[in-house]
């Protein structure tokens, strides 16, 4: 995986990229960005509607945003847990995606698990967006069942190696 944005998507965005980590005062745009994914439109939609990235959580969690470097614009974000380690959350925005973002990300994150000892991380990945973490190095090991009423459809399980 090599991350990075490309220079057709810094001449696309019109600036850099840069990670830090998320404070408490990102928790609205991160619920924002989560609540507006047409990744979740549809039947998918149910599952985000009340979903709320808190100030707690975001205190609690190795949680990383993307953002322009000159305007903060919110392009995306993650969340690492480490104990057991997982991809917890990962949204890009709409409007940026196919741009290198999420790579990016992916990038931080296996730095961030590397640094942490971490030789492997668990997705539970939302059903379109297998294909992205395939292709970042993913490999699927099976899938998680349904679990209604919170989750509707089974998910595939991935493990993303640290290297």
């Amino acid at each position: 995986m090599r991350p990075g944005i490309t220079s057709r998507a810094r001449r696309t965005l019109g600036e850099d990229v840069g990670i830090r980590r998320a404070g408490a005062r990102d928790a609205k745009r991160l619920t924002r960005l989560v609540r507006t994914s047409r990744a979740y439109e549809g039947p998918y939609a149910p599952m985000v509607a009340g979903y709320r990235v808190g100030h707690d959580y975001v205190e609690t969690h190795r949680v990383f945003v993307a953002v322009g470097e000159t305007t903060a614009r919110l392009l995306g974000f993650y969340s690492l847990i480490l104990d057991p380690p997982e991809l917890d959350l990962m949204f890009v925005a709409d409007d940026v995606q196919g741009a290198g973002i999420g790579r990016l990300l992916m990038g931080h994150l296996s730095n961030e698990a590397h640094e942490a000892g971490v030789t492997e991380v668990r997705v539970v990945s939302h059903p379109p967006a297998e294909g992205f973490y395939l292709s970042v190095g993913a490999r699927r090991t099976g899938t998680v069942r349904a679990a209604p009423p919170a989750v509707m459809w089974d998910r595939p399980e991935l493990v993303l190696p640290v290297v």
